[in-house]
């Protein structure tokens, strides 16, 4: 039998294929390399049938005109329009189309350029934080698989501003704070967030067990050492760093 390719719950997914299928944007699809939707292809077919046939529509309409001598005659045309404006007396109109063509073909390279500015700095944005949050989230054992679904989340919430990474609320201006209400949130402090909020994007054994949302970031009900109050506990925090680094990175971030 053929696997599929999404499911909408895992109950509908054969026992034997479980640990075939990954959670995405609310379904289990296939974690394989490469694999893609069939409306996803079917969709890429058709826009490529689409555009095949405007450039046949395109090739039919302009059929035997020689782009070079459409080029010459317009380059006769605009010659007798100057010399008619010369004769006539009319150097002024002549210096002043002749200028007008100029400004417009530097307005021209200069929109081309500040798009090709604007793609290149939206390249940069989406590298740099596609970087750190990767960083940050694999320190608390985020799935490979997950890559493409933690990083979309951030970009959603961080922005470069003044040429720094920052969290920013849904009008891409105010700033989002952590815990204490006063310090910008953070790549690491968001990315700790992410581990209850979606704590489908993290192995589910990392450093022993899962993170849970209450109790600091407790583990299968184990105290949190990282947490301030009676469960700090200094010793342990030590011992968790040498005998499971992971883990105690999940535990501080979580605390």
């Amino acid at each position: 039998m053929a696997l599929k390719f999404k499911y909408k719950a895992k109950d509908e997914i054969p026992t034997e294929h479980q640990s075939l299928y990954v959670e995405r944007d609310g379904a289990f699809v296939l974690d394989a390399e490469g694999a893609v939707e069939k409306s996803k292809l079917d969709e890429f077919r058709t826009n490529n049938l689409a555009l095949k046939k405007q450039l046949d529509d395109l090739a039919h309409k302009y059929e035997g005109i020689d782009p070079d001598g459409v080029k010459a005659l317009l380059a006769d045309k605009a010659r007798l329009e100057e010399e008619k404006l010369i004769k006539d007396g009319e150097v002024e109109k002549l210096v002043e189309r002749r200028i007008k063509a100029v400004v417009g073909e530097w307005e021209k390279r200069a929109t081309a350029a500040e798009q090709q500015a604007a793609a290149l700095n939206a390249q940069l944005v989406e590298t740099e934080i596609n970087r750190g949050v990767i960083t940050a989230t694999s320190k608390l054992g985020l799935r490979p698989s997950a890559m493409p679904d933690i990083t979309a989340r951030a970009r959603n919430v961080f922005k470069i501003v003044g040429g720094v990474v920052t969290a920013v609320d849904s009008d891409g201006k105010t700033p989002i704070y952590g815990k204490d209400g006063v310090t910008p949130l953070s790549l690491e402090d968001w990315a700790a967030r992410q581990v209850v909020e979606a704590p489908h994007l993290f192995e589910s054994n990392a450093g022993g067990g899962a993170t849970g949302s209450g109790s600091g970031g407790a583990v299968n009900g184990r105290k949190n050492p990282f947490k301030r109050g009676p469960e700090w506990n200094l010793t342990e925090q030590m011992k968790l760093q040498k005998t499971d680094p992971k883990l105690a990175e999940r535990l501080r971030a979580a605390a």
